[in-house]
Formats: C-alpha cells, sequence, structure tokens
C-alpha cells in the first residue's frame, strides 16, 4: 500500500476521513522561517543599538578633550624657541648675507695680447699710466696674437638679463674680458658703459645662466656708521670669498697711489679687502646691495689690506647702468 506525503502543495481530493487519519499518523511540524525571520529583525535592530551606543560614546570623548586641552601661552612657545636654539645651529647674518648675494657675483677676467705688452710694457707691469678704455685696435697680425690674463676682479649682476656692475679698472683695456657666474658658466662681456669719476664699468654678459638671479640693491639713505656689512670678490683670484665688517664712515674722499684721480662721497668699510675684490659688492646682512668696492687705503707698496676699504654708494652705481635712483 503506497505511502501517503508528509506535505502536500494540494488540498482538494481527499475525504475528511483521510485528511483526519493523516493527522493521527503524522504530526505536521511547523516551518522554521517564521522564527530566522524574527532572528533578522532582532539582530539588525541590536547592530543600529550598538552604532548608536559606539557614535555616542566618541562624540562624549571628543568633546570631553576639547574642553581640557590646554591653550598655549607664550611661555611655552618661549620654551619652544629656546629648545631649538639650544639643539640647532643656526646661520650667522654674515652666512645668511653671503648666501643671499652668492647667485648674483661672477669672477670678471681681463685678457691682453702679447703684443701690446711689448708696445706699453711698463703700463702694464705697473699700473702708472692706464690703459685706453676698449678694444686694442691691431691689424690682421694681431687678431691671432696669443692673449695672457690681465687681471682678476669682481662684478655683480644688477639686472637678470646679465647687466653686471664692475670696476673700470679691473678691465679698462682690455682686449677680450671673460665672466665665470656662481654656476660654473662662462661667457664673454663687452663693456657698454663707464662711469670714470667713479671708477665704474658696466658689462654686457653675452649668454647668462638659465636661472639668473639679480642681486637687490639697497638705498644707503640710511646706513650709519657700525651698521654690519659684508664685502664678496675674489681677492687674490682666490672666492668666491666673504669677510664681514663694519660701516666705518661715510661721505669719504679718496685719492689714488698714483694722484691723478679723486673720488668722494665714498663709504668706508673695515671688511678686508684686496686685488681681486674690485667690483665687487658691499652687502647688507640682509644681502643687498649698498656698495661697489672700489679701493684699499695703504700708503706701503704692498698695496694689501690694512683695515680701510672703500666702496662707491650703490647710488651712484646704478646710475651708470642707467637705471633711476632710489
Amino acid at each position: 500500500m503506497r505511502r501517503p506525503a508528509l506535505y502536500s502543495s494540494s488540498r482538494s481530493g481527499r475525504s475528511g476521513q483521510d485528511a483526519t487519519a493523516a493527522q493521527e499518523t503524522v504530526p505536521v511540524q511547523p516551518a522554521p522561517v517564521p522564527q530566522r525571520r524574527r532572528f533578522h529583525v532582532s539582530s539588525t535592530r541590536l547592530l543600529w543599538a550598538a552604532v548608536i551606543v559606539l557614535a555616542a560614546a566618541l562624540a562624549f570623548t571628543f568633546s570631553h578633550g576639547m574642553r581640557t586641552q590646554r591653550k598655549l601661552t607664550q611661555d611655552d612657545i618661549n620654551a619652544a624657541v629656546m629648545k631649538t636654539l639650544e639643539t640647532q645651529v643656526l646661520p650667522s647674518e654674515y652666512a645668511k648675507a653671503y648666501q643671499n648675494i652668492l647667485p648674483s657675483v661672477v669672477r670678471v677676467v681681463s685678457y691682453v695680447k702679447k703684443s701690446r705688452l711689448k708696445e706699453d710694457h711698463p703700463a702694464a707691469r705697473s699700473g702708472a699710466k692706464p690703459k685706453p678704455l676698449g678694444p686694442a685696435t691691431g691689424g690682421a697680425a694681431a687678431a691671432d696674437d696669443d692673449e695672457v690674463e690681465q687681471g682678476v676682479g669682481t662684478g655683480v649682476v644688477i639686472i637678470d638679463k646679465g647687466v653686471i656692475l664692475t670696476n673700470l679698472h679691473v678691465v679698462s683695456g682690455a682686449d677680450r674680458i671673460k665672466v665665470i657666474f656662481s654656476d660654473g658658466l662662462e661667457a664673454s662681456a663687452t663693456i657698454t658703459g663707464a662711469q670714470p669719476e667713479n671708477d665704474l664699468a658696466v658689462l654686457q654678459a653675452s649668454k647668462i645662466p638659465d636661472d639668473m638671479i639679480a642681486a637687490t640693491m639697497r638705498s644707503t639713505a640710511d646706513l650709519a656708521p657700525g651698521d654690519k656689512v659684508l664685502a664678496v670678490g675674489f681677492p687674490f683670484g682666490i672666492g668666491p670669498s666673504a669677510s664681514g665688517g663694519v660701516v666705518s664712515g661715510l661721505k669719504r674722499a679718496f685719492r689714488s697711489p698714483e694722484g691723478k684721480q679723486e673720488m668722494s662721497n665714498l663709504i668706508q668699510f673695515d671688511a678686508a679687502a684686496n686685488p681681486g675684490n674690485s667690483g665687487g659688492p658691499l652687502v647688507t646682512m640682509d644681502g643687498e646691495v649698498v656698495g661697489i668696492v672700489t679701493a684699499i687705503l695703504n700708503p706701503t707698496p704692498a698695496r694689501t689690506f690694512l683695515g680701510i676699504g672703500f666702496a662707491v654708494p650703490i647710488e651712484n652705481a646704478a646710475t651708470a647702468a642707467g637705471l633711476p635712483p632710489f
């Protein structure tokens, strides 16, 4: 005899008696689906309750921390500054001034032909007579003549197109002028202007570095004796070299050792300067140019530094390049 199924999807085709017998024989178990659904609803409520509790706890912690955070006081700031000064080595004023001006400082080298040395040998050796300004006018043979170095000086870029200030005596009478920038780039240069009364010359470089930085010039109106200054250049061809000192005086006058030229309105300073510093910048502790180093006072034949140097105020130097005064 065929056994009836435990669960049927049909409700018709059976008598009431058969249904009663089936119920007595096999009890029908309730489906578990409602229980699973009730459990799912309870879990969702518990999850949301946990999220709310966690958010409330975080909000309380954050607000409590904000209320309890101590405000910084001036004493805290002072203590931090003192700690930094004790643990960190800071650059000096002179070092910062040097770094600011260095990209604008150039070495200036002048050359003459050997044939010129034979023609004016005494002047070339002693400088007793100034050489004529500009290149020598020689024939075809002179053009092929070998060159020799006449001297080394310093210059400073005042316009980022390659306009350079230097001393006139550094380049006067040269057949060729070469400038070397702080990054090592070498370029020829020509004299585009001169101010003989202040021993100044303006050079134009044939090429310049891609990141050329011109020096910042500063008025000397508020310059006073005792102000710190830095002289940067190539003393005896060594450099770039830096020497620090102070302004010793203003509106000084200086007569060249040969007695053929007298300059006035000069800045007197005591930062070491020697042959080769000529044409270099005299700068403040901000690295701003206030003068162009032009002479040193030494009554002996040595012509070395004894503690007194002179610089042309930048106002005069700037006019030599056609720049407006401050």
